[in-house]
Order: structure tokens, then sequence, then C-alpha cells
């Protein structure tokens, strides 16, 4: 079997305050707290996988600062690496069935956020 057979999966990152694209497919909110001043209507999301999002903890403890973005990727990798973590992740790809998933996130930075170590882990299953 091959280990990492969603590698060529369509999985695209968002910000939460861009509007949603005609081509976006399987919206899902990847963040563990809802995005300030968003609307459910506005964001157009098919689910909102908060329990996939990084812990309270790890999001306090990483406060978007530029320095702790490797560590911050390592910890939330060990995060996504636990059991329930895994099945929530099968869960994601299962609901999209064969469209594109749309990532949508909160976060200012778009290259160093969650969003893109989930969306890496995602295509590495």
């Amino acid at each position: 079997m091959n280990k990492h057979r969603n590698a060529h999966r369509d999985i695209s990152l968002q910000r939460a305050y861009e509007d949603p694209g005609a081509h976006d497919g399987y919206r899902v909110l990847v963040d563990h707290f809802w995005p300030r001043g968003r609307s459910k209507d506005a964001l157009k999301l098919d689910a909102w996988a908060r329990e996939l999002g990084a812990s309270a903890e790890l999001i306090h403890w990483y406060g978007h600062v530029h320095e702790r973005w490797p560590e911050f990727q390592e910890r939330y990798r060990r995060e996504l690496a636990q059991p329930a973590q895994q099945e929530r992740m099968q869960a994601l790809l299962e609901a999209a069935g064969k469209r594109r998933i749309t990532l949508v996130f909160g976060a200012r930075s778009e290259t160093e956020n969650q969003a893109v170590v989930l969306r890496e882990v995602l295509l590495e299953l």
C-alpha cells in the first residue's frame, strides 16, 4: 500500500478573512478558536474541525513568534500523531471525498500557521 496515498490530493489553504472561492471544494475551518469578526455565513464552511487545531496550550506558547516556528511544527506534529487525531484526519479526508479541500485558518501569517502543518500531515497520510 502507498504510504503517502494523499500526496497528490488537492489541499489548499485560505485565510478566514478572504472571500470563499467558487472552486474551494470542501471548506473546513481548522482553528481551535473561531476567527474574530467572521460570521458563519461569510465563511461558507462545510465543517469546523476544531479538534484538529493545535491545542490551546500550544497556541498560547507559540504566540506566532517566528523563532518558535520550528519547535511549534514539531510539537503540533506530535499532537497530530495521537490515535484520536489520526482518526479525525481520516474522517476529514473521507468527508471531502474526491473534492478539493480548503483548510481555512485565522492566523495573519500565511506561511507560519497550524494549517500549513496540518496540510503537510494530511498529504503524508
